[in-house]
């Protein structure tokens, strides 16, 4: 009699374990594939790079075109104060130099003394992996 009980316990819970799948659902079917959107080239608004040397687009102010995309048409930035115009005409912000980008990487070029580390990192082949040349050494009292 014991053993039929305990058959019949086992059997029972078999039985359970069974129907597990039905219960649960069946799972995500990991050889199903989702078929992805196609890449859709979106149109280029008849823009076209700008050629190198090239006079910049007249009439294009930047701050002006950034107010009106914020704010909406018609809303114009405030006038600049006259510091901030005597900052810009000391820093030369009207004369800009067209070749401006071919002489940033000349090491004839003057600039302002980061340090070490920044001159290490700058003169870093591409594509280095050594990890000695990302190593920060801060100074003590900072």
């Amino acid at each position: 009699m014991r053993n039929l009980l305990i058959l019949a316990a086992l059997a029972t819970t078999l039985t359970a374990c069974g129907g597990k799948r039905s219960i649960y659902g069946n799972g995500p079917d990991e050889l199903a594939i989702a078929r992805a959107a196609p890449l859709v080239v979106p149109p280029d608004f008849g823009l076209a790079p700008p050629t190198p040397g090239a006079p910049r687009a007249l009439g294009v102010d930047a701050q002006a075109a950034a107010m009106e995309a914020l704010f909406g048409p018609g809303v114009k930035p405030p006038p600049k104060s006259q510091a901030e115009q005597q900052l810009l005409d000391r820093a030369g912000a009207a004369a800009s130099d067209p070749a401006i980008r071919s002489q940033a990487g000349d090491p004839k070029t003057s600039a302002v003394n980061k340090g070490t580390f920044l001159t290490e990192v700058l003169a870093a082949p591409v594509g280095a992996r050594d990890p000695a040349l990302a190593d920060v050494k801060v100074p003590q009292g900072i």
